[in-house]
């Protein structure tokens, strides 16, 4: 299509319409799962650009996956291999990244591209803080990316990030492209005034309507979670209480601009570290603290001895990179990464170089943990870091003095670094796993990757695997956001295993325990989407246009079934979802 190829470059400049495998590569293949061909990648700098590329795409009837830091672990927002009826277009907006304060600072304005790390440190001047904090934010990953995809973070006052306040483009079922400005801002009726009108920021306070009807967070969240004895999980991705246009869309609508609240920043923060043996004194301590406490926790990460290990020994330079050069380099690193992955599979010495590289160099650097922390990690196989603030840490002091040391367990109080230290070794478990497939090609298949909630009633929350799905693992890695019950649960499988086949027996013990899957990854291209959500995919997107076969849905133009979208139908159509 060169015609269309020449339309974009005239729209954000040649230097910004990528074609070609290697120059798309980083673009079309995924953080950790998906790759597929790509008609090009545009890269537009303003929302009026996105419009005008946007349409342009729409006027020749190509498929447009909106992208933008592309650290999803699903294959989200990169195309499959193969299957669509037509070609792909990828608008990444990671150029047009900027970031407004609304009045004070109590909301925020974030343009497509604007990454959760920098809204972190442009809200730390002011003393406030936005949904997530360090964790996704490692990586580079965005903020609308975060609320497509009902993304849960860390943070358990907060919930899934959602708002009801956004600027997007949907395709109607004519196939006519609009603009829908719902972000409660006055900005005009056409969509370039409006859309230059932000550009420039040519709006005011007085243009802003201040109390709006609509949610710029889950402002329920705080105390459902709270509710020990629902037998349903807390947060998930299929949860349509927090389905709302652009909140939960994966992609299946353009969006332009959200408007989202912050939160005053936590004082006194500490970090306790809490070992035990025996997984149901820590779901004791869950529910106590949950039903009980007058201040709820900041965070409450789980890691499993295991998971503590390998990421000791195979995140380590992601940690000593974070320490030394910040959150926001990340991005610049592993696009670096991907580049030289490139240039090593061209020259057919495939593209685990760098891996093999920086884990060697990696191996040399002494080491990075603090001492009290690997003391727990020979002695506990269960790990909680509990961060708490304000008066919540002594309200905490007090109940894990009283409770410990116990039979099966015994906690600690960080220092500064070490509390540091404890969480950026949780939040370097994926990359871990990541590279501890590229360094043993010889006896790991692949990861298998689940993103459970389980029901806030469980009790019984730690994984018995039996022995005929437990003897084809080489490497059990468990983590999580523990008091909202959401697990990470990755398996790096032994060489010769049939990988779906295995996830697919792990589904079926899911079910059994009530859970729900995935819980804040999105389904992406790996999890079947429920009938519930393909509805709500449907509704949004009518002609499929955006980022056709989500959740193993259909590829091809106005929903047409294709086989594997009817054997996910059959699959799925008597199961009935639960609510929260």
């Amino acid at each position: 299509m060169p015609e269309l190829i020449d339309e974009l470059r005239q729209i954000v400049g040649p230097r910004h319409v990528l074609v070609g495998d290697r120059a798309t590569r980083r673009f079309r293949k995924g953080y950790r799962y998906g790759e597929g061909p790509v008609l090009a990648v545009v890269r537009p700098a303003t929302l009026l650009e996105q419009w005008r590329a946007l349409k342009a795409c729409v006027d020749h009837d190509v498929i447009v996956i909106c992208q933008a830091a592309n650290t999803g672990l699903t294959g989200g927002s990169t195309p499959l291999a193969g299957g669509y009826d037509r070609p792909i277009v990828i608008i990444n907006t990671l150029r047009n990244d900027r970031i407004d304060r609304i009045g004070k600072g109590e909301q925020v304005l974030c343009m497509p591209g604007a990454t959760l790390d920098k809204l972190e440190r442009n809200l730390r001047t002011i003393q406030r803080e936005p949904h997530s904090v360090i964790g996704s934010s490692c990586i580079g990953a965005s903020v609308t990316g975060g609320v497509c995809n009902n993304s849960g973070g860390s943070l358990i006052r907060r919930g899934p990030a959602y708002t009801q306040l956004a600027l997007y483009a949907q395709i109607d079922a004519d196939g006519v492209l609009r603009l829908v400005n719902h972000l409660g801002i006055e900005l005009g009726t056409d969509p370039e005034v409006i859309l230059d009108r932000l550009d420039k920021g040519q709006y005011g306070e007085d243009d802003i309507n201040k109390s709006p009807n609509e949610w710029a967070s889950d402002r329920e969240y705080h105390l459902h979670v709270r509710d020990v004895d629902a037998s349903t999980p807390a947060r998930f991705n299929a949860d349509s209480r927090r389905h709302f246009e652009c909140s939960g869309s994966a992609g299946k609508l353009a969006v332009f601009a959200l408007r989202l609240d912050t939160f005053p920043a936590d004082e006194d923060v500490t970090v306790f570290y809490i070992g035990s043996n025996d997984p149901a004194e820590l779901e004791s301590i869950r529910r106590d603290i949950l039903s009980g406490f007058e201040n709820l926790p900041i965070a409450g990460e789980y890691l499993h001895r295991g998971a503590y290990e390998l990421t000791r020994r195979y995140g380590k330079d992601l940690f000593l990179f974070i320490k030394h050069f910040g959150t926001e380099n990340v991005p610049k690193a592993f696009a670096a990464k991907s580049w030289f992955d490139g240039i090593t599979e061209r020259l057919g010495l495939g593209t685990t170089l760098s891996d093999r590289l920086l884990q060697g160099f990696a191996n040399l650097m002494p080491e990075h943990l603090p001492a009290r922390m690997n003391a727990f990690r020979d002695r506990y196989a269960h790990h909680l870091l509990l961060k708490m603030g304000g008066a919540g840490t002594d309200e905490a002091r007090a109940y894990l003095s009283a409770r410990f040391p116990s039979a099966d367990g015994a906690f600690f109080e960080c220092t500064p670094e070490e509390g540091t230290a404890a969480y950026l070794n949780r939040f370097s478990v994926g990359g871990a796993v990541v590279r501890y497939r590229a360094v043993h090609p010889k006896t790991v298949e692949n990861i298998v990757a689940l993103d459970i909630a389980l029901p806030r009633n469980t009790r019984d929350w730690f994984e018995t695997l039996p022995a005929e799905i437990d003897d084809k693992i080489e490497f059990k890695v468990y983590c999580g956001h523990f008091f909202c019950h959401v697990l990470h649960q990755e398996y790096l499988v032994k060489k010769g295993v049939d990988c779906l086949e295995l996830e697919h027996k792990m589904w079926g013990l899911l079910d059994q325990r009530g859970a729900e899957y995935p819980a804040e990854h999105n389904v992406g291209h790996l999890y079947p989407a429920k009938p519930a959500l393909r509805e709500f995919y449907k509704s949004l997107d009518p002609t499929n246009s955006f980022n056709p076969g989500i959740g193993q849905t259909s590829q091809l133009k106005n929903w047409k079934e294709d086989e594997a979208a009817s054997a996910v139908a059959q699959l799925f159509g008597a199961k009935s979802e639960a609510r929260p």
